[in-house]
C-alpha cells in the first residue's frame, strides 16, 4: 500500500485555498431525516464555487505549481465538474488551460469550460479522453489529474475536514465515487478527526471502477455506460484504491434510475438542486440504514449541482419516473 494522505496535508491545503473557495454549509436536514427515518446532516458542496467540490482540488494544485509549470499551461481530463473548476481557477490565476472531455459530457459543462476561456477538446468517450490527455501531457502541458494526485486529494479532503469540524453527531458518512479523489480525502480527514465514523462510497451501475478494483485487489479498467458522466472514470488509481481499501467501510452501487430519483427526492425533501452524482446517495443511504440499524446518524456529501432542468426532465422520461 502506498502512503496515505495525512491530516497535516489536508490542513495545509485548507490554509492554502482558504481565500479561493467557500466554506460550504453543513446543515441538519429535517426533510431528509423524515424521508430516510434517521437523522441526516448534509455538507452542501453544490454551493461551492463552480457548483461542486472540484474547485478545492483544482485550486490546491494550481497554487502548488512552479513558475515553469504555470508557464507551460495545464491540461485535465473531466466528466464535467473537474473541467469546469480547472477552467475557472486557471482563468483567475492567468494560467492557460486545456480541458479534455467526452462528447457525452453535459452541454452545460462544456459551455462553462469554454466560457472560462479554456481550450476544450472533445473525444468519443472517457477512455479516449484520458488517452488524449496523456498525449498532451507528453507534449509539455502540466497535468492536473482529477484524482490521481496527492495535492488534489488533500484539497478534496478539506471537505471532510470542514464536515468533521462542523457536523454534530454522525455515525456514517456517504460520499460519491468517480475516480475516488473526494472519498480518499474525506475518509482520511474523518479517520484522523472522528475515527469512529464509518465512511461509505457510492457508485452508479456502469461507472464502477472502485467497486471492481476492490473485488480485483487493485485498479482495473472498466466499461462505462452510466448516464452519470461526472462519476465515469475508466479506472481508479493505485493512490485512490489504497485510500478506499484502507479507510472506507464499503462501496455501494445503485442503478442510474435510482440516482435520478434521488435528484428528485433531494429537490423535494432537502430543497436542493443536485446532480445524479449526489442523487445516488439517497438510495445508498437506505442500504446503509438497513445494514447498521436505526441508530444510524447519516452525513451526506452533496457533491455538486451542475445539472439542468432539461437534463433531469430527459432522464425522468427515459426511466419512467
Amino acid at each position: 500500500m502506498g502512503g496515505l494522505i495525512g491530516i497535516s496535508g489536508i490542513r495545509a491545503a485548507a490554509e492554502r485555498i482558504a481565500d479561493h473557495v467557500v466554506r460550504t454549509p453543513t446543515v441538519r436536514s429535517p426533510g431528509l431525516s423524515a424521508f430516510l427515518g434517521v437523522p441526516v446532516t448534509a455538507k452542501l458542496e453544490l454551493l461551492q464555487r463552480t457548483g461542486s467540490f472540484k474547485a478545492r482540488g483544482a485550486t490546491a494544485k494550481l497554487l502548488s505549481l512552479t513558475e515553469a509549470e504555470r508557464a507551460a499551461g495545464v491540461v485535465a481530463v473531466s466528466g464535467g465538474n473537474h473541467g469546469i473548476a480547472l477552467a475557472h481557477v486557471a482563468a483567475a490565476l492567468h494560467i492557460k488551460a486545456t480541458v479534455v472531455m467526452s462528447r457525452t459530457a453535459p452541454r452545460r459543462s462544456t459551455d462553462l469550460v469554454e466560457a472560462s476561456g479554456a481550450s476544450l477538446r472533445l473525444t468519443d468517450g472517457m477512455a479516449e479522453a484520458f488517452a488524449l490527455t496523456e498525449r498532451l501531457r507528453a507534449e509539455g502541458l502540466t497535468l492536473v489529474h482529477p484524482f490521481d494526485d496527492e495535492v488534489v486529494i488533500a484539497g478534496q479532503g478539506t471537505v471532510g475536514l470542514e464536515f468533521a469540524e462542523d457536523a454534530g453527531e454522525v455515525t456514517d458518512v456517504l460520499v460519491s465515487i468517480g475516480g475516488g479523489g473526494l472519498i480518499s480525502g474525506v475518509a482520511a480527514a474523518f479517520r484522523a478527526l472522528r475515527p469512529q465514523v464509518r465512511v461509505w462510497g457510492v457508485e452508479t451501475e456502469g461507472a464502477t471502477c472502485m467497486s471492481e478494483a476492490l473485488a480485483a485487489g487493485g485498479p482495473v479498467t472498466v466499461d462505462l455506460s452510466s448516464i452519470v458522466t461526472t462519476l465515469s472514470a475508466p479506472s481508479a488509481s493505485r493512490l485512490t484504491y489504497d485510500h478506499v481499501s484502507a479507510l472506507v467501510e464499503d462501496v455501494l452501487v445503485v442503478p442510474d434510475a435510482e440516482a435520478v430519483r434521488g435528484v428528485l427526492d433531494l429537490a423535494e425533501h432537502a430543497k436542493v438542486w443536485a446532480e445524479p452524482a449526489a442523487g445516488c446517495l439517497l438510495p445508498a443511504a437506505r442500504q446503509v440504514v438497513e445494514r447498521v440499524g436505526e441508530g444510524a446518524r447519516l452525513g451526506l456529501v452533496v457533491c455538486g449541482g451542475n445539472t439542468t432542468p432539461a437534463d433531469v426532465t430527459e432522464w425522468t422520461r427515459r426511466f419512467g419516473l
